[in-house]
């Protein structure tokens, strides 16, 4: 296979640069995050390879997913071989594959672009938690949203455990960061979005309310917090999601999903627009 070059020494001081990009501080000074595991690199570099920097793969990885190395060498990007030792240096987690990349940054002035023709929107109100984000951007992604937006004091979107528990689905849809809530409401109301807000208080049923035909950004509330009492205002409508069992409350990302594929079913069902 055609590397770029090898890298095989676990104390060199490339594989220590690679390592400060396990902190927060190691990937704002070099503009790069790492994707670890072979489903997460196997799709950014089929669905962002102009991100991509470098992808690191053991011989026993490459072997084991060659339509990486394929995919990676169709798109002409630079492939490094590394050893086991190496590889358990840079990733406890990356099963011999991982990849740099030089994230796309959307922030508010690109957030009314990424929502033409948008019909379902994920809203993250100050969600900390990064293996709950990126269950939402994921559980976003499989139900067909068009655009997930974190507001300000949201945890930062590229830590790897977030790009981890995206499954890849971090590649695959516009992520629009740092937006005032306040601000991403009005631009979403332009767009003609419905704004339903998710909490155990609403007034109407996420299982029976015609509201979720309409097309719809849901706003997903804080982990210990829940929702604001500034989303419940800004919000069109606040809908719940019924506990049938003894369960006190779903987390943000399981109510998150339930209410997601909600809105895309009832799209599904809901009668073309004009006829």
């Amino acid at each position: 296979m055609p590397y770029s070059a090898a890298l095989a020494n676990p104390a060199s001081d490339k594989v220590a640069s690679l390592r400060r990009l396990t902190t927060r501080q190691g990937r704002e000074r070099a503009g790069e995050f790492v994707v670890e595991g072979p489903q997460a690199v196997r799709e950014i570099v089929g669905h962002s390879w102009h991100d991509v920097k470098d992808v690191y793969l053991t011989d026993a990885a490459a072997q084991r997913w060659p339509e990486i190395v394929e995919v990676a060498l169709g798109h002409g990007l630079h492939l490094h071989s590394t050893t086991p030792e190496v590889m358990e240096r840079l990733s406890g987690d990356a099963q011999g594959v991982l990849a740099v990349a030089r994230p796309t940054v959307l922030g508010p002035d690109d957030l009314a672009r990424t929502l033409a023709s948008a019909r379902l929107v994920a809203v993250c109100e100050e969600v900390r938690d990064p293996g709950n984000l990126g269950t939402i951007i994921r559980a976003a992604d499989a139900a067909g949203a068009d655009v997930v937006v974190l507001t300000a004091g949201s945890v930062e979107l590229r830590s790897p455990k977030v790009v981890r528990s995206s499954a890849g689905s971090l590649f695959h849809l516009p992520v629009v960061t740092g937006v005032e809530l306040g601000d991403a409401v009005a631009t979403l109301r332009s767009a003609g979005l419905t704004i339903l807000a998710a909490d155990g208080g609403g007034e109407h049923d996420v299982e029976t309310s015609p509201l979720l035909e309409r097309p719809t950004a849901w706003i997903f509330g804080t982990e210990a917090q829940g929702l604001s009492g500034r989303a419940r205002d800004l919000a069109d409508a606040v809908v719940s999601v019924p506990l049938r069992g003894r369960a006190e409350s779903l987390n943000v990302a399981m109510a998150a999903t339930v209410c997601l594929y909600a809105s895309s079913r009832a799209h599904a069902g809901a009668a073309p627009t004009g006829s």
